[in-house]
């Protein structure tokens, strides 16, 4: 069997800068355990895989794979699959994605790049002691949880998220949690970072899923409806984040970096 692969870095506007995601069409879903094995293979944070739908409510249908776990929401695949859809339709502007665990998603162009989005999940104020310890980031402003699995510690400044040394066994010892470490941003309004040790990923370079959970937060702290954002990993991505009631509006460019056949 032979399969279409490609590699798209999403929230980039250069190759090799935000983060890279493997988008496989499929003709119909293949047997889980297989679909993991091919994610594994591909050894990127996320493989998106994609099936024509067979209703009028969506395109496609779409699944997400770390190396290890299926995951409940990816923000990166998803923007990177609109991508690899829209490019091939010039006459499409958008495509909509029905998944199993986080409901109906959409991809649409904007200006040079694309908007995603995708339900904003507002987390709540809850203790994260174990997490800011794993964290070593000494005192912290405000810890929330989202009961997806998304932890977010906040800092005082941008200079402390860039600082942040995780001891990534420990934070593992969690579980599959996300842990998004985040301040008000020095040249964007927000800077962040996300770990995900629990799901084989130990820093994500860029996360659409973190910024579903930090759109509400921010806008409600900052007391406007969008702001600008930037993921302080090593590859770096810049994101627009805008509440649209339900919704957070989630801006970026992609770049198509690698197409080719995966052979199973």
């Amino acid at each position: 069997m032979t399969i279409p692969f490609v590699q798209i870095d999403a929230f980039a506007s250069a190759p090799f800068t935000g983060n890279p995601a493997a988008v496989m069409p499929l003709r119909a879903w293949l047997d889980d355990a297989l679909l993991q094995r091919i994610a594994a293979e591909n050894n990127l944070s996320e493989t998106a895989f994609l099936v024509p739908a067979d209703d009028a409510d969506a395109d496609f249908e779409l699944r997400w794979f770390t190396p290890t776990v299926e995951v409940v929401l990816c923000g990166h695949a998803t923007l990177a699959s609109g991508h690899y859809v829209l490019s091939a339709d010039p006459g499409r502007d958008r495509v909509r994605f029905r998944t199993r665990k986080a409901g109906g998603l959409a991809v649409a162009r904007a200006d040079d790049g694309y908007e995603l989005a995708l339900p904003a999940w507002a987390p709540d104020p809850k203790p994260l002691d174990a997490i800011v310890a794993a964290l070593g980031v000494g005192h912290a402003v405000e810890t929330l949880w989202h009961p997806h699995g998304y932890g977010v510690v906040v800092l005082e400044t941008a200079a402390q998220v860039r600082a942040c040394g995780p001891d990534f066994r420990r934070l593992a010892a969690g579980g599959d949690v996300l842990t998004i470490v985040t301040a008000p941003g020095d040249e964007t309004d927000i800077v962040s970072r996300v770990f995900a040790p629990g799901a084989g990923i130990d820093e994500d370079p860029v996360t659409g899923s973190a910024h579903a959970v930090l759109t509400p937060y921010w806008t409600n702290r900052l007391g406007r409806d969008r702001f600008t954002a930037f993921q302080a990993s090593a590859r770096g991505g810049h994101l627009t984040c805008r509440l649209d009631g339900d919704r957070a509006v989630l801006g970026g460019q992609c770049v198509t970096v690698i197409e080719g056949v995966f052979a199973v």
